[in-house]
């Protein structure tokens, strides 16, 4: 109850206090990448149950002949990169916490298509509500391989507190500064889970 009412306090104050920067990079993804400004797509939250997750756009609607969209790597923008190395692309997750959908600090939310890959333990990261930032994202996000980012998602389920989320947030504002851990090695983001090998 005391981390609800954190997300929930933090969430709103996080709104109001953010709100021209908000209204600023909703500005500037309308003019650099066209409509519409914000990403939408659904999650896997809280014992896998889906939500609507909501953030800036930070790439461009590209296609190939065929109609496919083109590889991420030509569809981001450097503005787009710019907004994922500053984490500026996830403010509107805040919102998200507000509803109740996420938590500020908690395994970050995937995709549905990765449920059915989990391991039973890599599962359990649904256990508790999927975080705008989490252990994994101060212990080096994208950089890190699939199994030691379930890892250190499954350590946070069995020893979370609130202290313990302090320290995340902290670490969080820290790594946004020195923009740590952005990239998979050879990849633009983070490359696809195809699930563990056995």
């Amino acid at each position: 109850m005391i981390k609800r009412a954190f997300d929930i306090f933090a969430a709103a104050v996080g709104l109001l206090l953010l709100f021209p920067v908000i209204a600023t990079v909703a500005w500037l993804v309308r003019c650099k990448l066209g409509s519409p400004v914000m990403f939408r797509q659904t999650r896997p939250g809280i014992d896998g149950k889906p939500f609507e997750m909501i953030k800036f756009r930070t790439m461009l609607d590209a296609t190939d002949a065929q109609g496919k969209p083109l590889p991420d790597s030509e569809r981001l923008t450097p503005f787009g990169h710019l907004l994922r190395s500053t984490s500026l692309d996830e403010l509107p997750e805040l919102w998200n916490v507000l509803r109740g959908d996420m938590s500020l600090v908690g395994p970050r939310p995937l995709l549905m298509e990765y449920l059915p890959l989990y391991s039973p333990e890599q599962y359990r990261r649904h256990e508790v509500r999927p975080g705008v930032t989490g252990w994994a994202q101060v212990n080096g996000r994208n950089a890190l391989s699939w199994e030691e980012k379930f890892r250190l998602d499954i350590w946070y389920v069995d020893n979370q507190s609130f202290l313990l989320d302090l320290k995340i947030i902290v670490l969080t504002v820290k790594k946004v500064f020195i923009r740590d851990g952005i990239n998979a090695d050879g990849e633009v983001t983070m490359s696809k889970f195809t699930g563990t090998k056995r």
